[in-house]
């Protein structure tokens, strides 16, 4: 196998950092109607939740959805709720569940949002050409089944300058 490491430009794991890198760098998650990204994120979670069922979400349904911690996504509601963008409601049928739904505002956001992704994919494709974009389709499949196989280090439990090594 030919040498893999990062510094040398020329190896395929430098090629692969510098694309991801510049893809990061493109900001294609844009804020769109003064909301941050995160806040658009769930904003699209909660419409989608919506489209297979009639009341909204429970944060712990968002939470699980989205794979954040019930706190941050209580302070994106927080935030989004200041804006008008979303309403907590209480459950018809238990009264200690809270659930989230787009407030009218937010409706229209999200829909203007899913229009300019859906916009965006389009553009894509006729750029690439379908048979690329499914052979993207596939390998983004591939890499996000890497990515669960493959957890990122536990950061606290790794060596530093000098510290004892952690098993």
């Amino acid at each position: 196998m030919r040498n893999i490491g990062i510094n040398d430009e020329n190896s395929v794991t430098h090629k692969l950092m510098m694309a991801l890198g510049k893809l990061h760098r493109a900001q294609w998650q844009q804020s769109m109607g003064g909301n941050k990204p995160s806040e658009m994120t769930l904003m699209l979670s909660i419409a989608r939740h919506m489209r297979f069922n009639k009341e909204g979400p429970k944060v712990s349904e968002i939470s699980r959805h989205l794979g954040l911690t019930a706190p941050t996504v209580t302070q994106l509601i927080n935030s989004l709720e200041a804006k008008s963008m979303v309403e907590r409601q209480a459950d018809p049928t238990d009264r200690r569940v809270v659930r989230v739904i787009l407030s009218k505002q937010g409706l229209a956001v999200t829909k203007r949002a899913k229009m300019h992704r859906d916009t965006s994919l389009q553009k894509l494709v006729e750029f690439l050409g379908e048979e690329e974009s499914n052979h993207l389709a596939e390998l983004l499949h591939k890499v996000h089944t890497f990515a669960q196989e493959n957890p990122p280090p536990d950061w606290d439990r790794l060596q530093q300058n000098g510290d004892e090594k952690l098993d």
